[in-house]
């Protein structure tokens, strides 16, 4: 017996496993078949069957909706909605045809026209209408306006959460795989939501449409049967009405549940539990609420005229509920408190003398005492280890010598707030919780946190403090859960790099050209001090680092500013230029997408040629001077323009041609400091550019 079961399941499993295969073929005939039904008419058992896998395919979507964790796990739901939606229509014909034909439309029509309504057409009408104004007015006008917002907040956060990648990469937190992962992930987020702002639309446009089928239904049955049939104007009335009604119940009931479901998905993030366990818990997370709820029920329960069991009932369930998570709350505050009441950390193992204190040190940071264990943890986890790693990185990346990084305790400071200093003035500050993790909300998130609301000091994100329990929650539901040392070191990195050309000095600047000197002693000799200067090599080298691009290839750039200060040009910006041209299979590979391309947007003729009149006479500067509304517009354009970008998860990039490359940078760097311009002389051969727009101004703006 056992083994006529296993013969029999197992050509079963290989069946359905052939099945599956297949899926897309089976898809293809299932949409055509769904085209088929508006034409060819169906009998009315068909139409019952039918009619019953609308209504278990709604239930199905509804479910899984529920226990979705994340919204990608279900990333197919708006064509799945597009091809449901047009299933149901083409039932909606396929019953009009048989109820108009016939007066008849299947045993499941009938029954939700006679049993559901109880025979009455108007208290039928009465239902459909109620349920068309919660799908239309409440549920679908709710869901398309979070789906839409959903889609712009995930677009604008796309920005901070590309940079956020790039600080645990650069931090040596993540590799090159896990942030090509995460990168992915967050092109699927904004493809998902993008997708469910146009897919709401055909739950409203389902509805409207329902309305005006069963209005035409009504009146073409009553006009069949009055005039075709001689029926009697309230026999007509009562056979279609009823069938009609009946129709539209049966399909607006699994219509309100893809709708129900569509909210569901729109409003939920990612979570480590199904939807039903996170109503609970969160719903209980405030004992203080609680409480007054079951106050209010003895209110309710003492008003003359009331039954008083029921409020009772309730208020002394909730009262309970209420006692028992009041003195769970009030178990953790004193262990808190016994926390907090321990000995202060004692000061840094090796106090500097006073006198060391005049000393203005190029980069320091500052920390209060409560900061001091993260001076001191252990190797690989100490703040110390991770200055270690910047400071390296910074060599590979920036091609500099980074000055060592002194940290000092200062009291002055709160005790848990670091400062970046930069040559004793303030470039930098945040604030940290020791023993706690920050988690930050890269996009819209429906559930938040419990913990201290902060903003991660790097880049601005919005994040919370959280406990060390629940660092595996948060990060199951979506969020970037750091530890106080990465969040030190990250914003530390950041900020040297935007401040690397003022960190470079001329005595780095000589460095540089000393320890350059060992293997090319005669590009160093001819280039400084004649025809260039120190003073003029340094210059050129901050302007590249002020646009973040590296000075590790120094041959190549000493060697293209010799060239060109031997042909009499001697001003800093036009040998900087020259460089950035020599530099160009860099800067191109620095800006280069996950598919070798170069994204770009590029400037119109018209835009060019605005900015080039504007430059006047290059002695006074490579710098536009528009007028002050027309430089506005275009920075608005330009911003327009960068968003465009950043949803499509490239770096913006805008490409123009060199002679105004350095003049609408030095435009755009005050208000857009992230957006990077190329020249067309800085792509490198055999690099392929792809443009994903145009920066123009209205006809006539200038």
């Amino acid at each position: 017996m056992a083994a006529t079961t296993v013969a029999t399941s197992a050509p079963a499993s290989i069946g359905l496993r052939r099945l599956l295969s297949n899926s897309d073929v089976i898809l293809a005939i299932a949409v055509v078949a769904i085209v088929a039904m508006m034409i060819i008419p169906l009998p009315a058992w068909l139409l019952d069957i039918l009619i019953a896998l609308n209504m278990g395919l709604a239930v199905t979507v509804m479910l899984v909706s529920l226990y979705l964790r994340e919204p990608l796990d279900f990333s197919v739901f708006p064509s799945l909605l597009l091809i449901l939606t047009l299933y149901r229509l083409s039932l909606n014909i396929s019953a009009t045809r048989l109820i108009l034909l016939y007066a008849h439309a299947g045993s499941v029509i009938t029954a939700f026209g006679q049993f559901v309504v109880g025979g009455n057409y108007v208290v039928g009408i009465v239902i459909f209408l109620i349920l068309m104004i919660i799908q239309f007015i409440v549920i679908t006008s709710g869901a398309g306006r979070v789906a839409e917002v959903a889609a712009r907040f995930t677009l604008d956060a796309m920005p901070g959460k590309q940079m956020s990648i790039d600080a645990d990469l650069n931090a040596g937190l993540i590799d090159e795989q896990e942030a090509k992962t995460r990168r992915r992930k967050i092109q699927k987020e904004a493809d998902f939501y993008g997708a469910m702002d146009g897919a709401s639309k055909f739950v409203r446009g389902d509805a409207v449409a329902a309305v005006a089928i069963v209005a035409v239904n009504i009146i073409g049955g009553f006009a069949i049967g009055a005039l075709q049939l001689g029926m009697s104007l309230t026999q007509a009335l009562q056979t279609y009405t009823l069938l009609t009604v009946g129709e539209g119940l049966v399909s607006q009931i699994p219509a309100l549940l893809i709708s129900t479901a569509t909210g569901i998905i729109v409003t939920r993030t990612a979570a480590e539990e199904n939807m039903g366990s996170d109503v609970l818990r969160q719903l209980t997370a405030n004992p203080r609420a609680l409480a007054i709820v079951a106050g209010l029920m003895v209110g309710f329960g003492l008003v003359p005229g009331l039954p008083k069991l029921p409020f009772m009932i309730m208020a002394a369930a909730i009262g309970g509920v209420a006692w028992v998570l009041q003195r769970e709350k009030k178990v953790a505050r004193e262990r808190q408190a016994e926390v907090e009441a321990a000995p202060a950390a004692p000061a840094l193992i090796e106090p500097e003398a006073v006198a060391q204190l005049l000393t203005v040190d190029t980069l320091e940071v500052e920390i209060g005492y409560g900061l001091i264990p993260l001076v001191e943890a252990g190797a690989g986890t100490g703040l110390l280890n991770r200055i270690s790693m910047i400071r390296r990185q910074v060599a590979m990346e920036l091609g500099f010598i980074l000055p060592k990084i002194r940290i000092r305790d200062n009291l002055q400071l709160p005790p848990n707030v670091y400062a970046i200093k930069l040559r004793g003035e303030e470039i930098g500050q945040g604030s940290l919780v020791p023993g706690q993790y920050l988690a930050m909300a890269t996009g819209p998130v429906a559930e938040e946190l419990p913990g201290l609301a902060t903003s991660e000091p790097a880049f601005g994100l919005p994040a919370r403090w959280i406990e060390g329990t629940e660092r595996e929650r948060a990060e199951m539901i979506g969020y970037t859960v750091v530890d106080p040392a990465s969040v030190v070191s990250t914003h530390l990195t950041e900020v040297i790099k935007g401040h690397a050309a003022e960190i470079l000095t001329r005595q780095d600047t000589r460095d540089l050209l000393d320890h350059l000197k060992k293997d090319y002693p005669a590009l160093v000799e001819d280039l400084v001090p004649n025809p260039l200067s120190l003073s003029d090599v340094h210059e050129v080298l901050r302007n590249l680092l002020r646009e973040r691009v590296s000075i590790r290839d120094l041959v190549t750039i000493l060697e293209t500013a010799s060239g060109l200060a031997q042909g009499g040009a001697r001003d800093a910006d036009l040998l900087s230029e020259g460089a950035r041209r020599a530099l160009a299979r860099a800067i191109s590979n620095q800006y280069r997408s996950g598919d070798g391309s170069v994204h770009v947007v590029t400037l119109s003729p018209g835009v060019e040629r605005l900015i080039s009149d504007a430059m006047g006479d290059a002695s006074r500067g490579l710098v536009a001077n528009l007028d002050p509304r027309l430089a506005q517009r275009l920075l608005e354009t330009t911003a327009q323009n960068m968003e465009e970008m950043a949803a499509r998860g490239y770096p913006p990039v805008v490409l123009c041609s060199a002679a105004i490359r350095l003049a609408f940078k030095r435009l755009t760097e005050r208000v857009l400091s992230s957006l990077a311009v190329l020249s067309y002389a800085e792509i490198a051969p055999g690099i392929n550019v792809i443009a994903e727009g145009m920066i123009d101004l209205p006809s006539g703006a200038g």
